[in-house]
């Protein structure tokens, strides 16, 4: 591989593993990030029927 090929190599994978590692320590340090969470609802609208 000639030597441009390393060096768009090394940039290429330096710099996901950058993002990652930054992500990581973002989603680590966040403090009280839980109670912004929001998920989807267990309940179906067919179960909701069923309940009524």
């Amino acid at each position: 591989m000639t030597p441009g090929g390393w060096i768009i190599m090394a940039l290429s994978v330096g710099t996901v593993v950058s993002l990652f590692i930054w992500c990581m320590a973002k989603v680590l340090t966040t403090p009280e990030e839980t109670e912004h969470m929001h998920g989807f609802s267990e309940e179906t609208p067919d179960s909701r029927d069923d309940r009524d």
